[in-house]
């Protein structure tokens, strides 16, 4: 192995150069996400939608369970997916205003891709419903698949929160 295979950082960062990451955002892009009124609303609509979707994973693990409450465990779907509806419309507006585009920005690629999982999951749920396909057992399947998609892409979310803090920590 040759001696420069293998260079270490004198300033302590650790071995060989390290590669800078792109910021999450611009200093034009923070103005904008953070004089928007549509950064409150998704502050407001996320702590909503989680409560919403607590409330309605109960509701559907109990009628799963107990055979109770089907007609609840359906309402609750609905909710939960009207909610989402809602965050992921005015969320593609934040993101319009603070980066340009309706979806895809750069910064929330990743987590846009994942979201149209979550609102394929929901929407087949849906359709399901109102079509009367399957059994009220595969509608609720259909609907855990994607409750277990949106706490994945709600923590896609809060990561980025996190790095967003840390951005401007540093």
């Amino acid at each position: 192995m040759r001696g420069d295979a293998i260079r270490f950082n004198a300033s302590g960062q650790g071995l060989g150069p390290q590669a800078a990451r792109p910021t999450l955002y611009t200093a034009e892009e923070r103005k904008k996400r953070d004089s928007t009124r549509w950064t409150l609303v998704q502050g407001l609509l996320a702590p909503f939608q989680f409560l919403v979707f607590l409330v309605s994973l109960a509701l559907v693990l109990r009628s799963l369970a107990w055979g109770e409450g089907a007609v609840a465990a359906d309402i609750s779907v609905v909710i939960k997916t009207l909610t989402l509806y809602a965050i992921m419309v005015t969320g593609s507006i934040w993101e319009k205003v603070v980066f340009g585009k309706w979806l895809f920005a750069r910064a929330f690629f990743w987590e846009d891709v994942f979201s149209m999982l979550v609102i394929a999951l929901h929407t087949t749920y849906l359709v399901m419903l109102l079509g009367n396909y399957g059994s009220f057992e595969q509608r609720m399947q259909i609907a855990l698949a994607g409750y277990a998609a949106y706490v994945i892409n709600a923590g896609q979310f809060l990561l980025k929160l996190r790095a967003a803090r840390l951005e401007v920590a540093a």
